[in-house]
């Protein structure tokens, strides 16, 4: 896991190549006020989906993990708590290979709070819950750009 500020983005540049090319996408690329839908990058390498949608009690918040894919999370409007494990300490629930998700079970080990700025990178060790609510819940505009590791 990976939580800096948008305007330290670039020291991340070295880590792969995949992830060069994602960085790179950020850094040189005014964001906005993207609408829902997915954008491609590099193909399937590196491609950026953009969210709206209302953060939620964590309860009914979805667990996650990817084994294939980096995710890039980027606020563009509103605040979201994401909860990050270690994926070895929790358990796998089951995984959609056509989707690379992992649906996830266990307890969170840190909370990162997301408003527009702030960059949380989550390697496939990190399972994550996302679209945590910040005391109640309220709209979100997010970006995730996936970026394969394998």
């Amino acid at each position: 896991m990976i939580y800096t500020e948008m305007e330290n983005l670039g020291h991340y540049q070295g880590l792969g190549e995949c992830l060069d090319k994602a960085v790179g996408y950020l850094c040189s690329h005014d964001l906005g006020n993207p609408r829902a839908g997915r954008y491609e990058i590099d193909g399937d390498s590196v491609y950026m989906n953009v969210f709206d949608y209302e953060t939620l009690p964590e309860d009914e918040a979805v667990f996650e993990a990817h084994r294939d894919y980096a995710d890039i999370h980027l606020l563009v409007s509103g605040e979201e708590c994401v909860g990050v494990s270690d994926r070895s300490r929790v358990t796998v629930a089951n995984f959609d290979e056509t989707q690379d998700f992992f649906a996830i079970d266990g307890a969170v080990e840190q909370y990162v709070n997301l408003v527009p700025g702030k960059v949380l990178i989550l390697l496939p060790e990190d399972a994550h819950k996302v679209k945590i609510a910040v005391g109640s819940p309220s709209t979100v505009k997010k970006v995730v750009v996936k970026v394969l590791v394998k």
